[in-house]
């Protein structure tokens, strides 16, 4: 091995042009004041990437680099190692071969630790040299989730302690040690938390089974496993009971659902988390979903709306009274829809009044009312008082009940324009929705100007999505007559992804839409009592794209796949 690495460092840095010489000088300048290592001094002030020092140390110290996403782990050689060793030194082992044991390290000047390593697993080693980001996702992916937490909590507690324990005395304790001590259950649940966030996961599930607590985060609509410690499950209780803790829920009551909120700070943003506890016959499942308070709000354009009903959606958003609608499954993004119109047409002259539950944006210039059923602020109570501010546009969060439904219908025929959103399939089933509701058929189709069905799906990663020709058999599922099927070019995602998706071959979701505008020819059909099979034809007789063909138009386009649009659809 080298003696003098730095020379070597310096040599390999020039040479491939990943620094300059002035910035080496002021490095080593740094070096003389504060007596860091040049290469973590070069990290810092990122003049260069850890990835170009790993590439110039594997070439200096003949140590191979590897990227361990490309390797095949075997756990029961990971495990020889504990969670928490692995986790404080950066390193975690890969393999056995020929009596070898194979281990990724993130730092190859670390003599005494690989003769540590030798000693720990008393067998002959092989470093590699890995980056550190990718060992510690390797960690948590292979120990699981809060895995050295987990372990310590069991080593200093002990496993009985915790285990079925959900006693005020007991989780306050938890609470007093949670500064000082790392083996906490806080720290778990925090762990838990900030992993879902940085995981861009909009919901945590914690589902009690027989055997195990299986925890899944909801990524982009899809819910995918997170690997968590089987010690996990013995913790069961205190874990739950720690998030009824923050949520201000009662600990000692499980036999009944819960509602509740959190409100914290992560990198500088303020998040919601809302919190829903539910009994099953294996213990209490808990939903948390994340709302970042200061969320981005996207225009209309970035919705993935198409042009024509782009244009449509513009005239319908600036008439002076009416119902719009938008419809569609809990997740699919109406509310962000919504938000987006109001963004649109919030000006000085308007008034803009909104109830919501909860509220999800923050928008200035518009007074928005969160429900709050336990006090009697209902929708129908709270829309009933919106109507005595003399507001220009409302928005309702949902329409849920008949009285609501009435309410709204009023308020539009009265020269509001009233946006809201329903829980139906499709468009035109809004329409038959609110007549089911006891809503007169000429109050519907006085006042219904629109109706907008939408579904969430995933957009394929554009650095490793592969191209290739659809079977008819799939063309014809869609209900696709494509001329020259055979030479058609598609994509779909990757089955393992790359490093820029997160290895899901997707990355972020858009909007496939459908919008049935009323016009004389549909309100005719309503009056009648008109079926949904029949609007909708006559929807698409007048030009209405439905769900299944704007999606089929942005699996042309390459933005998302066949197997998403069928998903959704």
């Amino acid at each position: 091995m080298p003696t003098n690495w730095e020379n070597s460092l310096q040599s390999f840095l020039l040479k491939d042009k990943f620094i300059e010489d002035e910035q080496w000088l002021y490095a080593k300048e740094i070096q003389k004041e504060e007596g860091e290592r040049i290469d973590r001094i070069l990290l810092r002030l990122n003049f260069v990437k850890e990835e170009q020092i790993f590439k110039a140390f594997s070439q200096i110290f003949n140590i191979p680099y590897i990227k361990i996403s490309e390797e095949k782990l075997d756990l029961a050689i990971v495990r020889k190692v504990s969670v928490k060793y692995a986790t404080h030194h950066k390193i975690i082992p890969l393999r056995e071969e020929k009596g070898t044991i194979l281990i990724a390290v993130s730092d190859p000047l670390d003599i005494q630790l690989q003769d540590e390593l030798r000693l720990l697993i008393g067998q002959n080693i092989k470093i590699y040299l890995a980056n550190s980001k990718e060992i510690e996702e390797a960690i948590e992916e292979y120990y699981g989730i809060g895995a050295d937490t987990m372990e310590d909590i069991a080593r200093t507690q002990g496993t009985e302690t915790i285990i079925h324990t959900a006693t005020t005395a007991e989780l306050a304790e938890l609470e007093k040690k949670a500064e000082g001590d790392e083996a906490s259950i806080i720290k778990f649940v925090n762990q838990l938390i900030v992993d879902a966030y940085h995981s861009r996961a909009t919901d945590i599930h914690i589902e009690p089974f027989e055997g195990e607590l299986r925890v899944r985060y909801r990524i982009d609509g899809v819910l995918h496993r997170i690997s968590a410690p089987a010690a996990i499950k013995q913790f069961e209780a205190a874990i739950v009971s720690r998030i009824k803790i923050m949520a201000e829920l009662n600990i000692a009551e499980k036999r009944l659902p819960q509602d509740g909120r959190i409100k914290l700070r992560l990198e500088e943003e303020e998040i919601d988390i809302r919190i829903s506890t539910i009994p099953t016959i294996w213990g209490e499942s808990v939903d948390l979903r994340i709302l970042p308070r200061n969320r981005v709000l996207l225009g209309l354009e970035q919705l993935g709306v198409q042009e024509s009903d782009l244009k449509n959606i513009e005239k319908l958003i600036k008439i002076p009274h009416g119902i719009v609608l938008v419809t569609g499954p809990t997740g699919s993004g109406k509310t962000t829809t919504l938000y987006a119109c109001l963004n649109k047409i919030n000006s000085q002259e308007k008034m803009i009044v909104t109830i919501e539950d909860p509220v999800e944006y923050q928008l200035g210039g518009i007074n928005q009312i969160q429900v709050k059923p336990k006090i009697g602020l209902t929708f129908a109570e709270g829309l009933r008082s919106i109507l005595r501010q003399d507001p220009n546009i409302i928005m309702v969060g949902e329409i849920r009940d008949p009285e609501t439904a009435e309410i709204a219908i009023r308020a539009s025929l009265t020269g509001h324009l009233v946006f809201s959103t329903l829980h139906t399939n499709d468009a035109c089933g809004a329409i038959t929705r609110l007549i089911d509701m006891g809503i007169a058929p000429y109050l519907v189709s006085s006042s219904v100007e629109a109706a907008l069905a939408q579904r969430l799906v995933r957009v394929l990663c554009p650095h490793c999505k592969i191209a290739y020709h659809p079977d008819q058999q799939i063309l014809d599922e869609m209900e696709v007559n494509a001329a020259n099927s055979q030479n058609l070019t598609i994509y779909r995602a990757a089955e393992d992804g790359c490093d820029h998706c997160n290895h899901m071959g997707y990355k972020r979701r858009t909007g496939i839409y459908e919008l049935l505008m009323i016009n004389d020819d549909i309100r005719r059909v309503i009056l009648e009592r008109g079926a949904v099979s029949t609007i909708r034809e006559k929807g698409i007789a007048l030009g209405m794209k439905t769900l299944r063909m704007d999606g089929w138009s942005k699996v042309l386009q390459g933005v998302t796949s066949l197997d998403e649009v069928l998903r959704v659809t």
